[in-house]
């Protein structure tokens, strides 16, 4: 797993690539980007799957915030980044939610 960050000289805008690898996919054949960005459960993003078996996405976020996030595969399966930049505990069950910064 790995954030990779590309701050706009333009705008406060950050362009942040989520990426979950194969082996951290479990073999899933669908994944999902949820979290504060995405209103949680109401407007996942879904990942590109590569030919590696990698799922990818780039999103626009703000800068100066920090957003919870966890990927969903096949629809039912929770996983964090374990690359985050910090964890916090989830207001739904025992979980950690990932976090990215910008």
């Amino acid at each position: 797993m790995s954030l990779k960050k590309q701050y706009l000289k333009s705008k406060p805008i950050c362009k942040v690539t989520f990426r979950l690898s194969a082996e951290e996919a479990k073999n899933a054949d669908e994944a999902s980007l949820v979290g504060d960005f995405t209103e949680w459960d109401k407007q996942p993003l879904s990942m590109k799957k590569l030919k590696s078996g990698d799922f990818t996405v780039t999103i626009n976020l703000d800068t100066d915030n920090e957003y919870q996030f966890r990927y969903l595969l096949d629809g039912e399966m929770w996983e964090n980044d374990w690359a985050a930049d910090a964890y916090l505990p989830s207001s739904i069950g025992s979980e950690d939610n990932s976090v990215v910064r910008v």
